[in-house]
């Protein structure tokens, strides 16, 4: 039986074979063998019903769009979706368009259907995608729409659409905006801006990364910045809750076809955030500008100064000037509502105990709620007088922290260790118990910025034995700096 990395091997075997396949086999294939100059169709979303049933809007017929429900003076959202091993619609296209529609006054939802396209070999449907980012363009042009009230929304393959749209629209205005889905990584990577999707290609481009995990050099979403906004959820190389188990029976049933099945969690997470923040409108996740996911989860990375804590999915916009040119990272939920809250923890260690990386169990007491139990595992040794910080994130806004619970959790090791020499060196003090000293505890909230200091309850509050737990509450100076400010706003 193999463990999850060994499912991985796997997986990225299988996705090397069908790369090397695909390319090696179909590398004289091209747009001329579809029959057809123009196989793009444009549907205009509409409630119930079947998709072949929508109306179709072509910019080739003479004439303006004569659909019944297209109305010129509303802006235009335009989903295109990625690349089809089956020749089916994904599923998520019709919730899509549902949420935006439902949720949005004003507003065309149009889905661009290039299956004929999208169902090819991977590296056709790649060469495909500047055929249809022209034909996107061209739709464009024929709507007479104000190019500032259109939203390109691609996914995978879509998101490169997306941005070949946008280019071959340019002219003196830039289109709105253009927001990429987990843009295919292969073919794509490392590529000049003018060959995949770039911030060029709109007055605000933003991307979301959920699957960026590179093995043997591929990647299925682009890890490189393509954006005015890059948002990596959860580091953006996996998502939660999208294990690996059922790779086996995936590759049984669908050959290599297991392929898109088994990966299509993570990298289709992406159109999923999206969704969650059209529907959950007071729920919105929140990104914090940081180098990298290392920082993040040590907590580095919570500051929102310079308006650099943009919202993630559809309400996210181009006000934040502090971000463009950076990386976004947050955590997520492994299940919608995807929102997080994240706690900056910094911990002031004032004694050294040589070798230890202790482990902490902290419970905090807000005053909506309490949560407890939240194990802590410092990654290195704690040495006297150094601060060490952390990321927590909570699934439940506690509101304002109030209290903390603080127990150092001993190893079975240490228990041992103590226990025998406690037998062995029964008299006087020469056998001390080991002791952690904490001298405050710092927590900076990030979605509400509020920074609140945490000192020992009692004088002897701050050295932990074994298994004791200690009362932190807030510093006498947090209950001062509250009085000042009431103060000044009498």
């Amino acid at each position: 039986v193999f463990n999850v990395q060994g499912n991985l091997i796997i997986l990225n075997i299988y996705i090397y074979i069908i790369y090397i396949i695909k390319n090696v086999c179909v590398s004289g294939l091209s747009l001329h063998h579809l029959g057809g100059p123009h196989p793009s169709v444009f549907r205009l979303y509409s409630p119930g019903g079947r998709m072949e049933d929508w109306c179709t809007l072509d910019p080739f017929q003479a004439g303006g769009p004569s659909c019944p429900g297209f109305n010129s003076s509303h802006g235009l959202i335009l989903i295109s979706p990625g690349w089809s091993l089956d020749g089916m619609m994904e599923s998520w296209v019709l919730r899509l368009a549902s949420g935006l529609e439902q949720s949005l006054a004003e507003v065309n939802v149009v889905v661009t259907d290039w299956l004929r396209l999208a169902h090819q070999h991977y590296p056709i449907a790649v060469q495909n995608t500047r055929a249809v980012g022209k034909d996107v363009a061209t739709l464009l042009r024929w709507l007479q729409l104000s190019p500032k009230r259109v939203h390109l929304i691609g996914y995978s393959l879509g998101a490169h659409i997306s941005g070949f749209a946008g280019s071959y629209f340019r002219g003196s205005e830039k289109l709105g905006r253009i927001t990429g889905l987990d843009p295919a990584g292969p073919l794509f990577e490392g590529m000049s801006p003018v060959d995949r999707l770039s911030p060029d290609d709109a007055d605000f481009v933003d991307a979301i990364h959920t699957f960026t995990q590179e093995r043997m050099g591929l990647s299925v979403g682009i890890k490189q910045p393509v954006a005015h906004q890059d948002f990596y959820p959860n580091g953006g190389t996996f998502q939660p809750g999208c294990d690996l188990h059922n790779i086996y029976h995936h590759i049984t049933e669908y050959g290599l076809h297991g392929f898109e099945q088994t990966v299509k969690c993570a990298h289709e997470r992406s159109v999923h955030l999206l969704i969650d923040s059209v529907l959950h409108r007071d729920r919105q996740s929140v990104a914090y500008v940081c180098r990298d996911q290392d920082a993040f989860e040590r907590g580095l990375c919570l500051d929102c100064r310079r308006r650099r804590c943009p919202r993630l999915g559809y309400h996210a916009h181009h006000g934040h000037g502090g971000t463009v040119g950076k990386k976004l990272f947050l955590k997520t939920r492994a299940r919608m509502p995807y929102k997080l809250y994240h706690y900056q923890f910094k911990v002031q260690f004032t004694n050294h105990l040589k070798g230890m990386r202790p482990s902490l169990i902290i419970a905090l007491t807000g005053t909506n709620e309490e949560i407890g139990e939240l194990p802590i595992q410092f990654e290195e040794e704690v040495s006297g007088n150094r601060t060490y910080a952390f990321l927590i994130t909570l699934e439940r806004d506690i509101g304002d922290l109030m209290m903390l619970r603080v127990q150092w959790q001993s190893t079975a090791l240490w228990k041992s260790v103590w226990t025998r020499m406690h037998t062995i060196l029964p008299w006087g003090n020469m056998a001390a118990p080991p002791q952690l000293s904490v001298g405050r505890i710092s927590v900076k909230v990030g979605e509400t910025q509020k920074r609140t200091s945490f000192c020992p309850a009692t004088e002897d509050g701050q050295h932990f034995q074994a298994s004791e737990e200690k009362l932190f509450v807030r510093c006498q100076e947090n209950h001062q700096k509250q009085r000042r400010k009431k103060h000044n706003l009498a």
